[in-house]
């Protein structure tokens, strides 16, 4: 019979029965027939050693916080019934042990979880807070396509932010639901009024556009183009249609509208090489009129600008080109006559002559009146008086003065 093996804490029997110590005795973890008590205490350590192992990694991972203190709790929990009941050789209780001293490290990591969680939600609870304040202002806003995009974009940063408590999130989703439900309506709303405006324009400019093509032909011009212009104003005021529809209709407006306008363009410019000849004819005559300014002898220069006025009429039309300085030009020569004439009237007006030859009367027997008085000022020797008296004759002198320059003026 072979003697019992010892190790440190195991033993083999000589049965090959090995057994581990456990706490003040020993339990059996398996036998080992076939070979001798050192390969049967080496077989049952290895045992250990594979334990002591993952209860080595599994430390390491608990401190590096490879794993939650959830999932790092329940694998120290069936290591440690592993180790408990190990069928192996070796300090059992320092394994579990150290199993044990876990604890402390995953409470700590569990407290700084829930730290954390709560500063994430506290973060998150903000960011929705801002999310919904932003969606309900949008609601209330009129931006119906930026909005849109708007809200999707607020959608996905809803989906990215962490779950609160379930009643605050309620409450905050439903706010924000409510916000995207409000904005969509209002929309659709606002759409809807679009269409129908569109289709209101759509019909105007196509009664629009079919007036203009049925004038494209007219040549009444002046007229014709006064009610282009009024079709233009109503175009205008029309809005907006599809824009393929607005598109398509414009082009059936402005084609008639350049038909029109071409074809008069066309027959004034045939007149205008008509009426060269008549703006010859009134250069001529323009350069005699403006040889009567200045005026010298009014009567002459009246009768002849009246002559020369009528040859003007009779020469016809001119270029439109022409017309505006031809026109100015006489018509300065014809306000320079004028101008002469009036002020000759202004100089000869009976009325203004009597009234100024009745101011010089007034003044000149003021004045015989003020000498009076100035000599017996003087005959008195009253200084004072002489000099108020002098003062006042030299102010009377003035405006008589004056006042025989306007009469002159009128005789």
């Amino acid at each position: 019979m072979r003697a019992d093996k010892q190790s440190d804490w195991g033993r083999v029997a000589q049965d090959g029965t090995v057994y581990v110590k456990a706490g003040d005795g020993e339990r059996s973890v398996g036998q080992y027939p076939e070979g001798t008590p050192e390969e049967a205490l080496a077989f049952f350590t290895n045992r250990y050693d594979a334990l002591a192992f993952e209860v080595h990694l599994l430390e390491q991972r608990i401190v590096a916080e490879k794993l939650s203190p959830e999932e790092a709790s329940a694998s120290v929990k069936g290591l440690r019934e592993q180790v408990v009941n190990a069928n192996a050789v070796g300090d059992l209780t320092a394994l579990a042990a150290r199993l044990d001293a876990t604890a402390p490290v995953l409470a700590s990591q569990r407290e700084a979880r829930r730290a954390e969680k709560a500063q994430r939600a506290a973060e998150s609870k903000v960011d929705k807070e801002k999310v919904v304040a932003e969606a309900e202002k949008l609601a209330e806003g009129n931006d119906w396509r930026g909005g849109a995009n708007r809200l999707r974009d607020l959608l996905d940063q809803w989906k990215a932010l962490p779950r609160l408590d379930k009643s605050t999130d309620d409450t905050l989703w439903r706010r924000f639901s409510g916000a995207r439900t409000t904005y969509t309506r209002r929309r659709k709303a606002h759409f809807a009024v679009e269409h129908e405006k569109r289709d209101g324009a759509r019909e105007i400019k196509e009664r629009l556009a079919t007036e203009a093509e049925e004038l494209a032909t007219s040549t009444d011009w002046g007229p014709t183009a006064g009610k282009y212009r009024d079709l233009m104003r109503d175009w205008k005021a029309a809005g907006a249609a599809a824009r393929d529809v607005d598109d398509e209709l414009w082009k059936r407006f402005r084609s008639a509208q350049d038909a029109f306008f071409g074809a008069r363009d066309a027959a004034n410019a045939e007149l205008d090489r008509e009426f060269a000849a008549n703006a010859e004819v009134k250069e001529a005559i323009l350069l005699e009129a403006e040889k009567l300014v200045p005026v010298t002898d009014l009567d002459a220069a009246k009768k002849t600008f009246r002559e020369l006025a009528d040859r003007w009429d009779a020469a016809g039309k001119v270029p439109r080109d022409r017309m505006k300085d031809l026109e100015a030009r006489i018509r300065a020569v014809e306000q320079a006559i004028r101008a002469v004439e009036d002020d000759q009237w202004k100089r000869t007006d009976p009325e203004k002559s009597a009234r100024a030859d009745d101011i010089v009367g007034k003044l000149e027997a003021g004045i015989v009146d003020e000498q009076a008085k100035l000599e017996k000022a003087r005959a008195a020797g009253d200084d004072r008086r002489v000099k108020q008296l002098e003062e006042s004759l030299a102010n009377k002198q003035a405006f008589l003065d004056m006042a025989k320059q306007a009469s002159a003026d009128y005789s």
